[in-house]
């Protein structure tokens, strides 16, 4: 069934938590899970249990690696199909302007036609009153007077060709801006039907992402409780001890922070306003991430970072990681990675080119930590900032 305009750009609140299969790329082999027998008998010999504690480690790891892969994927796709939803919105206001001036040109093409009409029908009835050349050869005393009748009717008629002469450019005017409309409402159609294409892809992905989270968290749980039982520790001890290891591996995937050369001068932040951006946001932490979210409980990463500062007064830029990096960019508030300060908008991107699409954002809270809606499997959190794919350059948008 096809959406409607305001439908695909409405359809964004209702993704689903449906099992995919459509995107799980780079695809991996099932674990062989181990079974509570197989983890007894393992307790019982020290090599042994020590053999199974590697197996479990390497299927978390496993299946760690998978759902990072399968995030990136889905933040992609939901950054496609914003910029898809904003392409509907511009080619709608195009067809709604060309709309009013079709139907302006037609007005204006009717008028001339009906005033080109009454003149011609005076000089119809005029001519047949009388022959004025003639009458000025037999009557030449009244040379005057009908002369001036002649060069009444001169430029009569030239007022009547160029009234003619606009009458035919306002309907050829009225003629291409019909054409125009025609072509832009297909235009229109193409991209409603490409925003859907985008939208179920985007609507798969983050399917995809929350089944392999959901998947992995069932497994994980199970295997957490399995290492303590080997280990002899408590299954939370397990558990914070896991997802440290994983927070750190993923921090480590690149040492250190970016550093880029300074574009131009960049001023200091409006440190009030910053509060209070920062403080919307702050007051989201635990929602859910939904594609396409942006409030009032739900988000998306651009979606919170747009409602965030506009909360203070700042435009950043609509419903796209991409376009708000393309306002700042535009408006010289860019600033080198190493010069991040608070309230400052970081970016994720897969390309190198200064233009390229960015496929995250999330707001610089200090200290090594940041403020983003992550991801479908996640909600709204506090964590230290991720170096792997960061953009060089981070946004001021208060500066």
């Amino acid at each position: 069934m096809k959406l409607g305009r305001k439908q695909v750009v409405a359809a964004l609140a209702g993704v689903g938590i449906l099992l995919t299969s459509v995107l799980l790329a780079p695809a991996y082999a099932v674990p062989s899970y181990p079974t509570a027998a197989e983890v007894a008998a393992a307790k019982a010999s020290v090599q042994e249990k020590q053999k199974m504690v590697e197996r479990i480690e390497g299927i978390l790891e496993t299946i760690r690696i998978e759902a990072d892969a399968l995030e990136v994927v889905a933040l992609q796709k939901n950054e496609e199909y914003n910029q898809a939803v904003e392409a509907v919105a511009q080619m709608s206001a195009k067809v709604d302007g060309l709309q009013s001036k079709v139907e302006l040109a037609a007005t204006e093409a009717e008028d001339a036609k009906i005033q080109l009409a009454q003149i011609v029908g005076k000089m119809y009835r005029d001519q047949a009153s009388g022959n004025t050349t003639l009458e000025l050869f037999f009557n030449p005393g009244n040379a005057e007077d009908l002369l001036y009748q002649l060069t009444m009717q001169d430029m009569l008629a030239q007022r009547t060709g160029a009234i003619y002469e606009a009458a035919i450019d306002k309907q050829t005017q009225a003629k291409s801006l019909a054409e125009e409309l025609s072509s832009a409402k297909e235009e229109l159609q193409g991209f409603e039907v490409e925003a859907e294409k985008i939208f179920a892809e985007a609507k798969a992905a983050a399917d995809a992402v929350i089944a392999k989270v959901k998947e992995s968290e069932r497994q994980r749980a199970n295997m957490m409780s399995q290492l303590a039982t080997l280990k002899d520790t408590a299954d939370d001890v397990e558990r914070q001890r896991i997802e440290g290891l994983e927070a750190e591996r993923r921090q480590n995937l690149v040492k250190s922070a970016p550093t880029a050369p300074e574009l131009y001068s960049v001023a200091e932040p409006d440190w009030s306003k910053v509060e209070t951006a920062i403080s919307f946001a702050n007051e989201q932490l635990g929602e859910r991430y939904v594609l396409g979210g942006s409030g009032p409980n739900v988000w998306d990463c651009s979606g919170i970072t747009m409602k965030a500062y506009s909360a203070a007064g700042v435009y950043i830029g609509w419903h796209s990681a991409t376009a708000q990096y393309n306002v700042l960019a535009s408006a010289k508030r860019l600033v080198p990675f190493q010069d991040v300060q608070r309230g400052d908008l970081i970016w994720w991107s897969k390309e190198t080119a200064f233009s390229g699409d960015k496929y995250h954002v999330a707001i610089y809270l200090g200290d090594g930590m940041m403020l983003e809606a992550p991801n479908p499997a996640r909600t709204v959190r506090i964590v230290p900032v991720r170096y792997g794919e960061i953009w060089p350059y981070a946004g001021r948008p208060t500066a």
